[in-house]
């Protein structure tokens, strides 16, 4: 195997590719107006975070950012399965996932 190919990777380029992956997911939210979509862009913020946690924690030789990791993927489960319910029955009694069409839900 190549010399490259096992050497470790900077923590530079992670957060990079953490920031990236993170604005992506605000640009998402941002612009779409799906609800399943903003979930997922949701979800993107959500595990680029959980990429610059694990990058530091890499770094620092400290396993509590992978302590906080392994909490944050379990919110977002839970966050998965209480908002897909929440779609769910939106969907059945508006027919539409589109998020400018429920203006009707406001308090």
């Amino acid at each position: 195997m190549p010399a490259w190919l096992l050497a470790p990777v900077p923590t530079s380029w992670t957060v990079t590719l953490a920031a990236v992956l993170f604005f992506i997911g605000v640009a998402g939210v941002l612009i779409r107006r799906n609800v399943l979509v903003l979930f997922l862009c949701i979800e993107l913020m959500l595990n680029s975070a959980n990429l610059a946690f694990v990058a530091f924690a890499r770094q620092f030789g400290d396993a509590a950012g992978q302590a906080i990791v392994l909490f944050a993927i379990t919110l977002a489960a839970a966050e998965v399965a209480i908002g897909l319910g929440i779609v769910i029955t939106i969907f059945r009694t508006s027919q539409t996932t589109n998020i400018t069409d429920l203006r009707g839900l406001r308090g």
